[in-house]
């Protein structure tokens, strides 16, 4: 069973940055795809950038241009990097992972970012 573990998060200004990280453990055949959705008060659940193990990336036109999605294989860990953050960006943020051969899926806990204006 693939969990992950989320780190980062927090509370920053407008046009500030912030680093989101994601470890997965549990997977013997390693990860494949991994994620970050995130969901603000009264919306649903959105993708806000995914990537490949290698390294393929898929983002939210929302976020083109401000967030970078990486990972580190070996480690199993995801981050995203997060600049030019507005308030629309306030949300929970949670990791996702699916593993390879299995295709078992796992989300994070969630961790708050929240961007004042």
């Amino acid at each position: 069973q693939v969990q992950l573990v989320e780190s980062g998060g927090g509370l920053v200004q407008a046009g500030g940055s912030l680093r989101l990280s994601c470890a997965a453990s549990g997977s013997i055949f390693g990860i494949n795809l991994m994620g970050w959705y995130r969901q603000a008060p009264g919306k649903q659940r959105e993708l806000v950038a995914a990537i490949l193990p290698g390294g393929a990336t898929n983002y939210a036109d929302s976020v083109k241009g401000r967030f970078t999605i990486s990972r580190d294989n070996a480690l199993n860990t995801v981050y995203l990097q997060m600049n030019t953050l507005k308030p629309e960006d306030t949300a929970v943020y949670y990791c996702y992972a699916v593993a390879l051969v299995t295709s078992r899926d796992a989300w994070g806990q969630g961790t708050q970012v929240t961007v004042s204006s």
